[in-house]
């Protein structure tokens, strides 16, 4: 029977901030894409920091961050979250993972909204570790 490895504890120069999307969003989006192009992604997330729930890594010695957020606009029949990365040195990237949707019009049935969440974040969890080998 294969063993299952618990899960690596995340690097510590990672912190979790999920009050708020950081400011560094928006300007790495803008210098990237431009203002008006960057008010239009992913459905207005960066502008308006409506969209719960978020879970948000920041490492500061980096300047780099990771997002979950709602990637899909909210009147889209089905909800995605996406993960997206600012890497050290600038820019904005979206990183390609599994689809994490959810049906709000059906919302007990599975894959939940909770469900399809802490599936992004795992994956977004994944990604830090592997990220400190290549940064």
């Amino acid at each position: 029977m294969p063993h299952r490895q618990d899960p690596q504890p995340l690097p510590t120069m990672w912190q979790r901030c999920d009050t708020g999307i950081l400011p560094l969003w928006w300007d790495r989006l803008c210098n990237q894409m431009g203002r008006q192009s960057a008010a239009l992604f992913a459905g207005g997330l960066f502008t308006e920091d409506r969209r719960r729930p978020i879970a948000q890594w920041y490492n500061p010695a980096q300047e780099s961050a990771l997002l979950v957020a709602p990637e899909s606009s909210p009147e889209w029949p089905v909800q995605r979250f996406g993960i997206f990365y600012a890497p050290p040195g600038g820019g904005f990237t979206q990183v390609h993972s599994a689809p994490h949707e959810w049906h709000p019009r059906e919302p007990r049935k599975s894959p939940t909204e909770l469900e399809a969440f802490q599936a992004a974040v795992a994956e977004a969890e994944q990604f830090l570790q592997v990220e400190m080998f290549f940064v």
